[in-house]
């Protein structure tokens, strides 16, 4: 009598970047493999600036994560890790459920870092998942509509963007061309000027990690579409409708978002793993866990302190190949082999007809080809065909459309009011969500029936 056991076990605690990369490529692996998210769907991270500022739906950067698993074999359960027994080799889901594993991934993505900031993580609005952008398009319009029905015509609307990497650049910039666009077909009785844009960066450039020539070029594309550019400012406070520099300067800010770092949440010192800087999960060149055989962590919640890799959307897909390629190594009795990083290159968007295009080893461009590009491969690489009809629609409308229309995706009142000083916990109280941090110049390079990396 022939006697059958169940084959390894892998579960996957993430669906984002990193997640589905190891999903898609175990799928021939000859295992069983369950990935767990809370969300039902993956969400492309780097056009979630888009939806925030009305040009995108939220369903054109959501894919149904059940789908995606099920048609690689593998299984997906909604829910949030809350402890590992290493030992057991189990977890435990926030709801009591326990699972065994054989070899366990954790790809949760980060949220938000406001390094000890007084006030920051209670007056601010994030953009780390698609429930950010939403409340973020809400508060926009909204300040947008409260503009026009001011009866006095003397109100002030003034957005402040705490951050100058990719994510602040291009939601700085995108609201930057809002102010003219938007005001002007929408709301045609509302003077411009009433709309105040500030990007403030505490580093002497914007988009630290490009060249010097294309930092320049975004701080000029963005003066020249009416954001006030701070560099060299260090904010000392957020308090509710205003933000408070060094030195005691203090400015008006209606809506203030934040995108100056992300770090691991706090609740990851509930799983037992061991943490490094910004409370990352530490983990050895081959991507295990320290201390861990058969766990392993990718993406923006892993840290190696001796190899350390930008947190983009690149890294974590590379890792998820890797990671999976680990796995099928070790069921056949071999060794793991250490993670290299391949970097392809990276871009980030300021507006219509403007981006910034900087390769390893090749040219560093800039205007229309490069926004062109970036353009391109954004929805070449979105997940799922409707999305990609969508997504072409919805941004041609914006941009092709140039002042035919309003080119904006309204919403209705927000579902986290603004703050206010008797009630800071209306933005700060929630759970901070973990999300994926990668930076829109990094393009997350999987179709609809893969994610595995590509030429």
């Amino acid at each position: 009598m022939t006697e059958h056991t169940n084959p390894p076990h892998v579960i996957i605690i993430g669906a984002g970047f990193a997640g589905l990369s190891v999903v898609d490529n175990l799928r021939k692996a000859g295992v069983r493999v369950t990935v767990i998210d809370k969300n039902l769907y993956s969400a492309f991270q780097p056009l979630l600036y888009q939806v925030a500022t009305g040009g995108l739906n939220p369903g054109d950067v959501a894919y149904p994560v059940g789908g995606f698993a099920a048609r690689r074999g593998a299984r997906y359960i909604r829910g949030e890790l809350s402890a590992v027994d290493t030992d057991a080799r189990r977890v435990t889901l926030d709801d009591g459920r326990t699972l065994d594993y054989d070899y366990l991934v954790v790809a949760t993505g980060v949220a938000a870092n406001y390094f000890g900031l007084p006030g920051a993580a209670e007056y601010t609005f994030g953009l780390y998942n698609r429930g950010d952008a939403i409340v973020l398009r809400d508060h926009i319009m909204n300040g947008f509509e409260r503009l026009s029905a001011s009866d006095t015509g003397d109100q002030e609307f003034s957005v402040t963007v705490v951050g100058g990497g990719a994510t602040g650049v291009e939601l700085a910039g995108t609201l930057g061309e809002l102010r003219s666009e938007v005001l002007k077909v929408t709301f045609p009785d509302v003077n411009p000027e009433r709309v105040h844009v500030r990007l403030i960066e505490m580093a002497p450039a914007l988009l630290m990690p490009f060249d010097d020539k294309l930092r320049e070029y975004a701080r000029k594309q963005l003066e020249n579409r009416g954001v006030d550019v701070l560099l060299n400012t260090k904010i000392e406070s957020v308090k509710a409708g205003r933000v408070i520099l060094e030195g005691d300067k203090e400015l008006r800010s209606d809506l203030t978002v934040w995108a100056a770092g992300v770090a691991a949440p706090s609740y990851v010192k509930d799983w037992g793993l061991p943490q490094g800087r910004g409370g990352r999960i530490e983990v050895g060149s081959d991507l295990r866990v320290k201390g861990n055989d058969r766990v392993f962590a990718a993406g923006d919640i892993a840290v190696n302190p001796e190899a350390p890799l930008p947190q983009l959307a690149q890294p974590a897909l590379q890792e998820g190949k890797h990671i999976a390629e680990q796995i099928k190594a070790l069921l056949t009795g071999g060794e793991t082999a250490s993670f290299s990083y391949y970097d392809k290159g990276t871009m980030a968007t300021i507006g219509r007809r403007s981006a910034v295009v900087q390769l390893p080893k090749g040219p560093k461009f800039t205007g229309t080809f490069a926004w062109l590009s970036w353009l391109a491969l954004h929805l070449f690489y979105l997940l799922g065909l409707r999305n990609r009809v969508s997504t072409m629609i919805n941004l041609s409308w914006r941009y092709l459309a140039w002042g035919q229309g309003s080119g904006a995706i309204v919403g209705d009142e927000p579902s986290r009011p603004l703050p206010t000083e008797s009630e800071p916990s209306a933005v700060g109280a929630a759970k901070p969500e973990a999300a994926p941090a990668a930076s829109a110049g990094s393009v997350k390079e999987h179709d609809e029936e893969t994610v595995s990396d590509k030429a």
